[in-house]
């Protein structure tokens, strides 16, 4: 078996797990299990709020840049290397986020906890565990790090807006209620700055760790990458 074959069977693995655990939690909370006797919001507020999720965000950009790499392993573009980067530096804040700040206060068990673990810690894992055996290499630079932070900051602008005008917020700590609209600041700032730090780990790597660089084929030779890169 190929290096190139095993590396689209891991990126295939990512994109099956990502995709399965946000089928079965939508369905999950569809269903209102998530919220056992509380009076649930129509199906449509459910549906909303679900994709309203930062973990379902990434978990969609991790599944849809998994399927292009496993499709084609030179996969490459601007809108791409944002999407990625943000999927990556993402799926990472999604599993330090849940470990240490979610993750301590769930009491899930059965169904509920297998789909929790795998949107939270296994696809995660996967990703990063996949880009750093198999890259691709030379896609992220510092300006495709900056752009992907669009994004993060549309999404926690949307969510405070929301979350002020209809009293729902997807994470306690951006709950202006509950944590203060100083805590809740702090928050935000906190977040970017995490996001921003994680994305440039991935675009050292991404410059200094062996691996497929843009445009390579295993059959040609491959050029030196620029130095600005």
């Amino acid at each position: 078996m190929t290096l190139d074959r095993v590396a689209r069977i891991c990126f295939g693995a990512t994109f099956v797990v990502a995709s399965f655990s946000l089928g079965w939690q939508f369905v999950q909370d569809l269903q209102g299990v998530w919220d056992p006797g509380v009076v649930l919001p129509p199906v449509g507020v459910r549906a909303w709020r679900f994709f309203s999720y930062f973990t379902t965000q990434t978990n969609l950009l991790v599944a849809a840049t998994s399927l292009t790499l496993a499709r084609n392993l030179d996969r490459d573009g601007r809108g791409w290397r944002i999407a990625r980067v943000d999927a990556l530096a993402g799926i990472t804040i999604v599993g330090l986020v849940h470990w240490f700040l979610l993750h301590p206060l769930d009491d899930f068990h059965g169904a509920l906890w297998v789909s929790d673990t795998l949107a939270h810690i296994v696809v995660p894992i996967l990703a990063v565990a996949c880009w750093l055996a198999f890259g691709p290499r030379r896609r992220i630079t510092f300006r495709v790090v900056l752009a992907g932070l669009v994004w993060p900051l549309v999404w926690l602008i949307y969510t405070l807006i929301v979350g002020g005008l209809t009293g729902w917020y997807p994470y306690f700590f951006l709950d202006v209620g509950e944590s203060g609209a100083d805590g809740v600041a702090v928050y935000c700032v906190a977040i970017l700055i995490l996001l921003f730090a994680v994305s440039c780990l991935f675009w050292l790597g991404d410059r200094f760790l062996p691996g497929r660089p843009a445009g390579a084929s295993r059959t040609a030779p491959q050029r030196p990458v620029e130095s600005g890169r």
